[in-house]
């Protein structure tokens, strides 16, 4: 009896010593590891959350990218620069590890503020605070007429009219782009003047705010395009200028003053230069290289080519008298300053052996402004060619003068100096307004 005891728990003990070896030697499950995210785009100090989906697996390493890690089972996590970051999760189990990697892209926080935004006024400088964390250059688009953009951290801009203007920064950084929008409302302020000008090599018209903070606006884009001879319709709010930049396919060009609306209303011209209007009588009048004055509506239409002709004469500035119903122009291959009457007849030299590429009739004190090359001077004169006096010796080409009577202020471009300068009418107390320019031409003066 004892024997069969005996033989059957050998049996039972062989079965469990004989089980307990094959569990020991069964392979374990390999982990997989895994992981969602609440978005793999995000901004500098977006908190994004890391979802572990992990299988078979009881430990977890987590790598950022940046330097960081955790080792919670689904950690979160915000970046506080701008990058593309590889985001690794390293899952360990009782079968091994393995790991999974993930991109995600981090765009800097892009947000700005605009200092005293409840009374910003036209003709003032707006102060914009750049507020963005993890940029590395900056793209500003201030949203006025003439398309303004600035690359400074923090810029200032003046608006020349009051309205709501859709203001955008862009800010760059190691993992792309971010770009902030906002609307701000400029209310009406006093009226500035500006003075319009051709920057000639930088193919731009540009204004300069005459309010002494130098703010200075992009209005036109020239590409393609290129001349000396700008004029302002004030009633219509108007810029005319010429540009002989194809040849033969000089034009009249038609704009509004925020650079809207470009029509070209005379085309088929040789070298057009100067310029001038009479607007009482709906005409403008140009002329050219082939020694024309010439003449049209405002709309280009009723063109007459020649109502003066100056045979292997080279025009390059016009100017009207119209209270007189005269018009002055420069002649300069023979060297001779004309006056005729607004129809083209009677054509008389009234200063010979000049040569000078700006004339300007002031009419309010019946008197002749133009620059001679010869002498390298700015020229007043009785506006029968008398009376001759020296206001300025600078040399420059001065292809564009302008007058504001309420200050009693004399304006000109200097195309070699590369300044704007104005004075007094008699050229006394001289001052740069702006320098550094690149070869500016034409002027007009909006107030």
């Amino acid at each position: 009896m004892k024997t069969k005891h005996f033989f059957l728990f050998a049996i039972l003990s062989a079965f469990v010593i004989a089980s307990s070896c094959k569990k020991d030697d069964d392979p374990q499950p390999t982990p997989t590891a895994g992981f969602t995210v609440s978005k793999d785009t995000a901004a500098v100090d977006e908190v994004i959350q890391f979802t572990n989906t992990s299988a078979n697996a009881t430990s977890f390493v987590w790598s950022f990218g940046d330097g960081n890690s955790s080792t919670e089972p689904s950690p979160q996590k915000a970046y506080a620069t701008s990058n593309v970051f590889v985001v690794t999760l390293s899952a360990t189990g009782s079968g091994g590890t393995e790991l999974i990697t993930r991109n995600i892209r981090v765009l800097p926080f892009t947000s700005y503020t605009v200092v005293d935004e409840s009374n910003i006024v036209s003709g003032v400088p707006v102060q914009f605070a750049n507020d963005s964390k993890g940029a590395t250059s900056y793209e500003w688009s201030f949203g006025d007429p003439g398309n303004t953009t600035s690359t400074d951290q923090n810029p200032t801009f003046t608006y020349a009219a009051g309205g709501t203007y859709n203001v955008t920064l862009k800010a760059n950084g190691g993992g792309g782009q971010g770009v902030y929008t906002k609307s701000i409302t400029v209310a009406q302020g006093a009226d500035v003047k500006e003075l319009f000008y051709i920057e000639y090599n930088a193919t731009l018209i540009r204004k300069l705010a005459l309010d002494g903070s130098g703010t200075v606006t992009d209005v036109l884009d020239l590409t393609g395009k290129g001349g000396a001879g700008m004029a302002y319709d004030a009633a219509a709010d108007k810029i005319y200028f010429s540009d002989f930049e194809v040849i033969p396919e000089g034009k009249i060009w038609r704009m509004n003053s925020d650079g809207s609306g470009l029509e070209a209303i005379v085309t088929g011209l040789t070298d057009p230069y100067g310029i001038a209007l009479d607007t009482d009588a709906g005409k403008v009048y140009w002329v050219d290289d082939i020694g024309n004055v010439s003449r049209a509506n405002l709309d280009g239409t009723n063109q007459e080519i020649g109502i003066v002709n100056i045979t292997d004469g080279l025009m390059r500035a016009i100017a009207l008298d119209l209270d007189n119903d005269k018009m002055y122009f420069y002649e300069v291959n023979f060297e001779n300053l004309y006056m005729a009457n607004l129809d083209g007849s009677n054509p008389v030299v009234i200063v010979p052996g000049v040569y000078g590429y700006g004339i300007l009739v002031d009419a309010v004190n019946d008197k002749l402004y133009f620059e001679d090359q010869n002498s390298a001077t700015l020229i007043r004169a009785n506006l029968d060619g008398t009376g001759q006096i020296v206001i300025d010796a600078n040399g420059t080409r001065m292809y564009g003068m302008a007058i504001d009577y309420t200050d009693n202020k004399l304006y000109w471009s200097g195309r070699d100096s590369g300044e704007l300068t104005r004075a007094n009418l008699d050229g006394s107390s001289p001052e740069v307004l702006k320098t550094g320019l690149d070869s500016p031409r034409g002027i007009i003066l909006k107030q």
